[in-house]
């Protein structure tokens, strides 16, 4: 099952500025062009007031991307000293505080961008994610409603209030949100979510031709090849599960659970010492694993 992924805003440039500027607010740069742009804004003292908050605001918005929060919230505070009424400042801080796991003041946060703009879509899906991290998966729902509702094209906002109808067992609306997130951004993780709901709803074929899909968007990913395998397995096709988890491992060789599958695999079509190894190797990836040190036990090789 996926996370909840939080997407935040940058700032749009509100005057012509030079190229550091158009690099620092642009919506394609990277994390590292933006962190570089928007640096150099700031050290030149080109801009002042609203715009040098936004340069912070962008800045603090890189470094987060790069997962160095505390640069990044320091940035992110001063955009808020110089435009305490700047909702992006707000939103982006919020971001910084729920990767710390700090949900109380990530809601805080969002619920200050929200109030100084109510149509921030972005805003809801974000508090959304906090609430739900928290477990309020109501708080969630309504937060998820409120973003599509101001942005009836919000891919993350379908694929997060998909994920909350899971956890609450709501296969119907869990498959209508995948499916407009998959129409709307059809990308790996779409694929893999609605599969995980068809499987979990016993709907095998349909979930075996989603995680094909994620397989054709993302052929180096492992995730499609494993989930793919699984459901060969319990469809009985023991060498089409076989084939695909050796292309999982080929790709994530660190797979615990794709070491183990393959050995379950391995010992329906009746190589047994290929079945040990892999239940082996599981067991040295994570030692204790049940399954595996079960089915060694049963094949008289648990050392």
């Amino acid at each position: 099952m996926v996370l909840l992924a939080a997407l935040t805003a940058t700032v749009p440039a509100a005057a012509e500025g030079g190229p550091a500027w158009e690099a620092c607010v642009g919506l394609t740069s990277t994390p590292d062009q933006r962190v570089k742009a928007c640096s150099t804004v700031i050290d030149t003292g080109s801009e002042i007031g609203k715009r040098l908050a936004g340069a912070y605001c962008n800045r603090g918005h890189g470094l987060t991307e790069k997962r160095e929060l505390d640069a990044a919230l320091s940035d992110l505070d001063e955009a808020v000293r110089l435009d305490p009424d700047y909702a992006c400042a707000y939103n982006n801080r919020g971001r910084v505080y729920s990767f710390k796991r700090d949900y109380d003041r990530a809601i805080a946060d969002y619920d200050q961008a929200i109030k100084l703009d109510p149509s921030l879509a972005l805003a809801y899906s974000n508090r959304g994610e906090s609430r739900f991290n928290k477990g309020d998966l109501d708080g969630a729902l309504a937060d998820f409603d409120s973003a599509i509702k101001r942005d009836p094209n919000y891919a993350m906002a379908y694929s997060n209030r998909g994920l909350v109808y899971y956890r609450k067992r709501d296969m119907v609306h869990a498959l209508a949100d995948y499916t407009t997130r998959i129409k709307l951004a059809p990308d790996l993780l779409a694929y893999i979510d609605r599969g995980n709901v068809y499987r979990d709803s016993e709907q095998l074929d349909r979930a075996a031709a989603d995680y094909g899909e994620a397989i054709r968007v993302a052929p180096t990913d492992a995730r499609g090849w494993r989930n793919r395998g699984m459901i060969r397995l319990y469809q009985g096709d023991n060498r089409g599960g076989l084939s695909d988890y050796d292309k999982a491992l080929l790709y994530d060789p660190s797979d615990v659970y794709s070491w183990n599958n393959r050995g379950q695999a391995r010992l329906r079509l009746g190589d047994k010492q290929g079945a040990i190894a892999d239940f082996r190797k599981a067991l040295e990836l994570k030692p204790g694993l049940a399954s595996a040190q079960h089915s060694l036990r049963k094949l008289g090789a648990l050392q």
